[in-house]
């Protein structure tokens, strides 16, 4: 159940009766962003940069992924292979579960928040991967899509080591059409929408260590390669709301973290006792 599985074409996606338009926040006193982070978000997709842990805090995190990487790399797996990581380790929970980041999602989606999805995103030096142009939504079969991304930086994320980079405004032409990936584009994902740059404004987005960027699932967005000899380590953690259906089990992952699931469609797994 990784957060990138492929849903098998287009025709599928809508045969589904998905939502795929915006839906902007109608969060009006906001506790942690402000009424401008919150009116930025809703016209450009995105707000952003958001700090949520002090230096020493972001030098734990750090080391702590550090742990997590050695480990995926000596039993084989690569530094994206990390995924769906709030099911298998207690910390990775917590930080999807944590009280400062949370309370920025309820200021964009409203106080009943279910947490989905965690992943490393890990581009070590010079690899050469980049991430074309994409949607999100067009990976997650969630409906409708009332979904944001919480982007939260490991490493110093900048131009120079491939940071992320948005195009303003994307997010409002709808559900876009996208292409598979030719093996000459090296894409670390497998879709790809082209001439991009005339849904939106592109934005790089520089963020250092232990801040964050909220983005919704509609918002274009993609990075280079990273050519510097820096690491650029993200984790994404995902987020939705309780009546928002998933499809393929992806309820499976869904963590209810405030509000109610009175349908009980999120399975709501118990934080992981192990690391």
């Amino acid at each position: 159940m990784a957060e990138f599985n492929i849903i098998p074409d287009q025709d599928a996606v809508n045969a589904v009766g998905r939502d795929l338009h915006f839906h902007p926040s109608t969060v009006t006193e906001p506790a942690k962003l402000t009424p401008e982070n919150v009116a930025h978000f809703n016209k450009n997709g995105f707000v952003r940069p958001i700090r949520i842990f002090d230096g020493p805090e972001a030098d734990d995190l750090r080391a702590y992924f550090d742990r997590r990487l050695e480990q995926a790399i000596a039993e084989g797996r690569d530094s994206y292979s990390i995924s769906t990581a709030h099911l298998k380790y207690g910390r990775a929970y917590d930080l999807l579960t944590h009280p400062r980041i949370v309370a920025c999602v309820q200021d964009l989606l409203g106080p009943e928040i279910v947490g989905w999805g965690s992943h490393f995103f890990c581009k070590m030096p010079g690899d050469g991967k980049r991430v074309s142009w994409h949607q999100d939504a067009s990976y997650w079969p969630l409906t409708p899509s009332k979904a944001v991304t919480c982007w939260l930086a490991i490493d110093d994320a900048d131009t120079e080591n491939a940071c992320m980079r948005f195009l303003a405004g994307s997010h409002h032409h709808g559900h876009l059409t996208w292409r598979k990936s030719t093996p000459e584009e090296h894409n670390t994902l497998d879709q790809s929408v082209e001439n991009a740059e005339q849904y939106g404004i592109p934005i790089d987005n520089i963020l250092r260590a232990g801040e964050c960027s909220i983005h919704t699932d509609l918002l274009l967005h993609g990075s280079e390669a990273n050519e510097s000899s820096r690491r650029r380590c993200g984790l994404t953690l995902r987020y939705t709301t309780p009546d928002v259906r998933a499809e393929m089990d992806w309820n499976q992952k869904g963590v209810l973290i405030s509000g109610s699931d009175s349908g009980r469609h999120w399975a709501n797994p118990p934080r992981p006792e192990t690391e």
